[in-house]
């Protein structure tokens, strides 16, 4: 039953997101834009806190 629900979830966040992409390509852009900063970001904040802890944590 959750193998069903999960497959029903996948499909529904693909057709939303092909609906936004053809809908308002410049939106979708954007959205993709902010997620890849995003990720940026975290791996940055990651990269300095293993560089803190690597030289001690000072």
């Amino acid at each position: 039953m959750a193998v069903n629900a999960k497959k029903i979830a996948v499909y529904v966040v693909v057709v939303f997101v092909l609906y936004l992409i053809i809908t308002d390509p410049a939106k979708a852009a954007d959205y993709v834009q902010i997620g890849f900063e995003g990720i940026s970001d975290a791996a940055k904040a990651i990269g300095d806190f293993m560089s803190w802890v690597a030289h001690g944590g000072q």
